[in-house]
């Protein structure tokens, strides 16, 4: 779908829930309705969300609205975002949902921001959004760390990401997941995910390792060595289990281990 007609698509779903429900009529005329594009509509959402008596929305708006708006690369990456949580979350009726409900998205789109600024050589306010990130959502992500497009945070509390970890493109992992370091050791310290790998709650993926294409770790395991492609992981520590009945994993959000057998059996 194309950028207006998800734009469009919001606006349309929105109208409706007005309708259907007056109580909500004037939130989503303030959200979604009162703006021209998606890319205000989010960034006045965040800003209202990550604001604290100490640093206002308007404040907050005036930073996230011209990344948002001006940053080739961002609005693109939160297009696929919310296709790849329609397409993937069962419990996801339309576009506008992730939108306004769903904490994961959110938390992805402001990190955006933060990473944006964090480049930008604005330590101290990408910080200040990292911390306000975590307090509003409950999702610890540094502004250091890389993060592609087509990504699902299915319930997202309690997610932690470090500063030099790297997440590809179409990826998928639910709540409680940590991609961190091992101790004290500086430099590159976190985890490189690949493309289409599927993370099931609680997992612990840690150092500075690498979780190849279309790997699967399931829940609860605790990861400390590389990652083949196309590998389901699972235990603690996580070693090889299976391997993926699909080529991303990510896409299918299937949890469970019941996938080919390492012998292909």
């Amino acid at each position: 779908m194309g950028d207006d007609q998800i734009w469009d698509r919001i606006r349309e779903e929105a109208e409706a829930d007005a309708v259907a429900e007056p109580a909500l009529a004037g939130f989503l005329n303030t959200v979604v309705l009162g703006h021209e594009t998606l890319a205000d509509s989010l960034s006045y959402l965040l800003a209202a969300k990550l604001a604290s008596q100490t640093v206002t929305a308007l404040t907050l708006r005036d930073l996230l609205q011209p990344v948002f708006a001006e940053h080739d690369g961002i609005m693109p990456a939160v297009q696929a975002d919310l296709q790849a949580i329609v397409t993937r979350d069962p419990a996801c009726r339309g576009y506008s949902q992730p939108l306004l409900y769903f904490k994961g998205f959110h938390a992805i789109q402001a990190h955006r921001v933060s990473h944006h600024y964090w480049k930008q050589d604005r330590k101290a306010l990408a910080l200040f959004m990292q911390s306000r990130i975590s307090e509003a959502f409950a999702v610890d992500i540094h502004p250091g760390a890389r993060l592609g497009k087509g990504l699902m945070f299915d319930h997202a509390t309690s997610v932690v990401i470090g500063e030099t970890a790297v997440v590809g493109d179409d990826f998928s992992m639910l709540h409680e997941v940590t991609l961190g370091g091992t101790g004290k050791v500086g430099g590159d310290r976190h985890p490189k995910i690949g493309r289409g790998v599927m993370i099931g709650a609680g997992a612990k993926v840690l150092g500075n390792i690498s979780v190849g294409e279309g790997a699967k770790i399931g829940s609860g395991s605790v990861v400390l060595h590389d990652v083949p492609a196309h590998t389901t992981v699972a235990g603690v520590p996580a070693k090889p289990v299976a391997y993926p009945r699909t080529a991303l994993p990510a896409l299918d959000m299937d949890q469970s281990l019941d996938d080919e057998g390492p012998s292909g059996e």
